[in-house]
């Protein structure tokens, strides 16, 4: 049995997607640092890819307002024993930047960013990584779209033309991250370009402490989506103002 499991163990891939909120909840004087119960928080899902948004990889300014500020960047802090976190940055602002992430339990053989910037209010970009998982290539990208409709549909045609250029055919491929939508047009636009992701029953993640939406989704091409869950609780709805989704695909 032992033997049975490990070998189903390694047709699966467990792929979490979390916007951590730059690991800060609350506005002003009353705001507190989050930062130290995600990375517990993030063990917890025990997922072979954790996909996170909104990392900080530095902060001038929060950095001496908090005294448990980690020393290290935030992709670093939060990545598991035995992970390699890769972080890429999307937007630069007066005191600091910050980005998307990769927290790896396998290999990652390269990484990449791409500019996704549709106009000058709102710095986005895409995280590319090509894992090394038992032997086979996956490759995982990662995104934080904008916040206005027609900005984001030109994000995901770029999305889907990057996956295009820059991915063979055959290759298995997982985009995880906030899309930002609260339609159906961007998983239409994804399931057109043969990227898939469990839909029933749907997984609410925004707001955090009354979900009514799924902002946050895990897809896949070349991999059969299985089963998705989100995690609720109060711990989960005090970290970030969205809940993470943990999703898992299967090696056919």
């Amino acid at each position: 049995m032992p033997n049975a499991h490990l070998a189903a163990s390694l047709q699966t891939l467990r792929v979490a997607t979390y916007n951590i909120h730059k690991g800060v909840q609350g506005l002003g004087p009353v705001r507190r640092l989050e930062i130290h119960n995600i990375g517990h928080a993030i063990e917890q899902l025990d997922a072979d890819l954790v996909c996170l948004q909104e990392v900080r990889k530095g902060h001038r300014k929060e950095e001496k307002y908090f005294k448990r500020w980690p020393e290290l960047p935030q992709a670093d802090f939060l990545a598991p024993e035995g992970y390699e976190a890769i972080y890429k940055t999307n937007a630069v602002t007066a005191h600091g930047e910050h980005g998307n992430a990769l927290l790896s339990r396998w290999p990652v053989l390269k990484h990449q960013h791409e500019d996704m910037s549709d106009h000058r209010l709102e710095q986005r970009g895409l995280l590319h990584a090509e894992v090394q998982m038992q032997g086979r290539s996956v490759h995982v990208i990662v995104v934080h779209l904008g916040l206005i409709p027609a900005s984001r549909i030109r994000q995901v045609t770029q999305l889907l033309a990057f996956i295009e250029r820059e991915i063979g055919l055959d290759e298995p491929v997982v985009v995880a991250g906030d899309f930002n939508d609260w339609g159906r047009r961007v998983g239409k636009m994804m399931a057109g370009a043969g990227l898939v992701e469990w839909t029933q029953p749907r997984a609410w993640t925004y707001p955090s402490r009354l979900p009514i939406v799924q902002l946050d989704h895990v897809y896949a091409r070349g991999l059969r989506p299985t089963s998705v869950m989100v995690p609720h609780g109060r711990i989960w709805r005090q970290m970030s103002d969205h809940l993470p989704l943990v999703a898992e695909f299967h090696f056919d």
